[in-house]
């Protein structure tokens, strides 16, 4: 369906604490501009937050680097990084500058899995450091939808055992995309 007029969520929205980004971005949409110049609207299922440096599951634990650096800030920057070297897996930067959070988008319209997400919407490491900005042609926008508590579920996030007592925090939001 066309990219609906909806307004641009900016940093002031993404410069706030990444669990609490990635819960109010359930039910936002996705917005890509393809090749041809044509937007699509892809409503936020599913998220997991990565809260900075003390957060054993984050990639900014042990400091900036250069595939992690632009978690770093400013927020509402995409952070695009691939995964074992196969898929791309697509975050937004959130928090003040110098801290390392983001949030994982991991489902978003007819995708469930950041690697099918990024795949699907051809999103790819070109993104990385750029605003999530209609220039960019990559951002999110407000639905006007918010989501009632009881229809989030939180649990762990996937594929971060390594990561400790981390491992097992709820920081994984979902949504039935049915219910929105």
């Amino acid at each position: 369906m066309p990219a609906p007029p909806a307004h641009l969520l900016g940093p002031d929205f993404f410069d706030r604490p990444a669990d609490t980004v990635a819960r109010q971005l359930l039910g936002q949409w996705l917005v890509v501009r393809d090749s041809n110049g044509k937007t699509m609207r892809h409503v936020v299922h599913e998220t997991e937050a990565y809260l900075g440096a003390y957060d054993l599951a984050c990639h900014g634990r042990s400091g900036p680097t250069q595939r992690n650096g632009t978690m770093f800030g400013p927020a509402g920057k995409w952070y695009v990084y691939r995964c074992y070297g196969l898929h791309w897996m697509l975050n937004i930067v959130t928090g003040p500058k110098g801290l390392p959070a983001a949030v994982l988008l991991r489902g978003v319209g007819q995708w469930s899995g950041p690697g099918r997400l990024t795949k699907g919407l051809a999103i790819t490491g070109g993104f990385n450091g750029l605003a999530a900005t209609r220039k960019s042609g990559l951002w999110l926008a407000g639905s006007g939808m918010a989501v009632s508590r009881a229809l989030v579920h939180c649990t762990p996030r996937i594929g971060v055992g390594y990561a400790g007592k981390w491992a097992k925090k709820l920081l994984r939001f979902v949504v039935d995309p049915a219910a929105l």
